[in-house]
């Protein structure tokens, strides 16, 4: 899929028996052509990750489901490319919005410090938290949320069973790596998330950003490989010296667009924690961005 520009908006696609996608007007750094929204179903409708509060987004995803009901706005977590856009649909049409639990702060913000909390929807109050494996039937089409922590605390991936789809939100995307940002993201949650999405067998994913994702198997092995390499090279930096992630991220990421590098240093910071968690790296005090760390 080209980029298109930040302007435009985009029409509905129709890419599976069940499935149409429209892609938000928010193409950037992070979010890269845009967030992928996601309608479920003929008739009875449900719209997956309904996207940022953009008046042409909503202009566009209702006029997608025109003639049809809407019954579910479904949510996979709170950042503000994903969720805001819930409350204008509910207001426009009734539906049931759920999904993810509304944000919660982390214990230990004022320790950790902020991280990417500041991107949570702070506003979004779901009627409908679904669980492990709690289901919504459309008719044709039943849909079951599956806990995926780790990218965030309140993370859901939401299965199409008659398709065999997952949809990913951005535990796992079509175009990069997740970021995982403490003290709400945690690298042990989002390894221990991936390791159960293997065990499935879902035959496509459909993620929040990026095309789709044909081969999950692959990807995931892939995924996993990525994120043990990483861990490698931060063990191989404090072996060589290095004691903070500032030095970390400027060599582990030296050929990586620098608007990113802050995104970079919580990564390695969540990989840090879980390090710590296993006893093989320890801190000169609480974990921070600013700490100094050593192997052990």
């Amino acid at each position: 899929m080209a980029a298109p520009d930040e302007h435009a908006v985009q029409g509905a696609q129709r890419v599976s028996p069940l499935v149409r996608r429209i892609l938000a007007p928010n193409a950037g750094p992070f979010t890269y052509t845009g967030t992928c929204t996601y309608m479920v179903g003929e008739g009875d409708v449900a719209i997956v990750d309904p996207g940022p509060a953009d008046p042409r987004h909503l202009a566009a995803m209702l006029a997608a489901i025109h003639g049809e009901r809407l019954r579910y706005v479904l949510v996979t977590h709170t950042h503000r490319d994903h969720s805001p856009a819930s409350r204008a649909l509910k207001e426009a049409t009734d539906a049931v919005v759920a999904g993810c639990a509304p944000y919660a702060a982390p214990a230990d913000i004022l320790v950790t410090g902020p991280g990417l909390d500041a991107s949570h929807d702070t506003l979004h109050e779901p009627d409908v938290v679904l669980k492990e494996g709690e289901r919504i039937n459309l008719g044709g089409a039943t849909i079951e949320a599956l806990e995926t922590p780790g990218h965030t605390a309140n993370h859901l991936c939401f299965s199409l069973l008659e398709e065999k789809a997952l949809f990913t939100g951005d535990h796992v995307m079509g175009w990069s790596t997740t970021v995982i940002a403490p003290p709400d993201g945690s690298m042990t949650d989002y390894m221990a998330s991936i390791e159960r999405l293997r065990a499935r067998d879902d035959v496509i994913y459909w993620p929040g950003h990026g095309e789709p994702i044909m081969d999950p198997g692959r990807y995931l092995r892939a995924l996993a490989h990525h994120r043990r390499a990483r861990e490698a090279a931060i063990l191989q930096r404090l072996d060589a010296g290095d004691e903070t992630i500032a030095e970390m991220v400027a060599r582990i990421y030296d050929s990586v667009d620098k608007r990113l590098h802050g995104a970079a240093a919580m990564t390695v910071f969540a990989h840090l924690e879980d390090l710590i968690a296993r006893r093989l790296v320890s801190a000169d005090g609480p974990a921070t961005l600013s700490a100094r760390y050593r192997k052990i």
